[in-house]
């Protein structure tokens, strides 16, 4: 089969502007609620997209760690190719993709780093291999090879034992939306798209042609 030839009809639901929330936040909070109790792999996937200084968009998948009215957070390494391009550009795109349900959300807007209290209670409820991980890992530079992170994972263990402290290049981003879409798979590509942006006075619903 060519790849061109590769086709799929949504035809599993449908996305209107009556029975959507008013406020895009219930309404991720509904359809990921709907994609945890489906049991699609990992439902709280997402893939982040920054720019850096000379224009280039780059993208990575990571995991959404919670949400609230304040916006969207994950964690990292902030010397990270994502975390150094945040720092020059505080803007982000994230989009998850639930294949099973034929649904896209997308959501834009301003990214800042979460607390600290915020990033040492969520890196100590990591479990241990992960908070030595954050240590052994200079996240997106060169390394030679695997031995490097091995060696390293083995001599922070012993340094650290069983309670390493969060590393100082580790935390969290807190995206907070200024626009939303949600989009449902439909028959004939004649797909739902739903638009949300955030106007002085709440959230502006919009329908956008697929």
């Amino acid at each position: 089969m060519k790849i061109a030839d590769i086709r799929k009809s949504y035809e599993r639901a449908e996305l209107n502007e009556h029975a959507s929330h008013a406020d895009p936040m219930l309404q991720f909070d509904q359809w990921l609620h709907e994609a945890i109790k489906s049991e699609i792999p990992e439902p709280n996937a997402m893939t982040v997209a920054t720019v850096g200084s000379n224009l280039r968009p780059s993208t990575r998948v990571v995991l959404i760690k919670g949400y609230d009215a304040r916006g969207i957070v994950w964690y990292t390494n902030y010397d990270s190719r994502k975390g150094r391009e945040l720092a020059g550009n505080p803007f982000a795109a994230l989009q998850f993709h639930w294949v099973e349900l034929e649904r896209v959300v997308r959501i834009e807007g301003r990214v800042e780093r979460v607390s600290a209290e915020e990033s040492d209670e969520y890196f100590h409820s990591r479990p241990l291999d992960s908070r030595i991980g954050a240590w052994a890992s200079p996240q997106s530079q060169v390394i030679p090879n695997r031995t490097l992170l091995v060696t390293n994972a083995a001599k922070f263990g012993a340094q650290f034992l069983l309670n390493p402290p969060r590393p100082p290049h580790w935390g969290g981003f807190r995206l907070v939306p200024d626009c939303w879409e949600f989009w449902q798979g439909r028959k004939s590509r004649l797909h739902d798209r739903l638009r949300y942006q955030q106007q002085a006075d709440g959230w502006l619903r919009e329908r956008l042609a697929p």
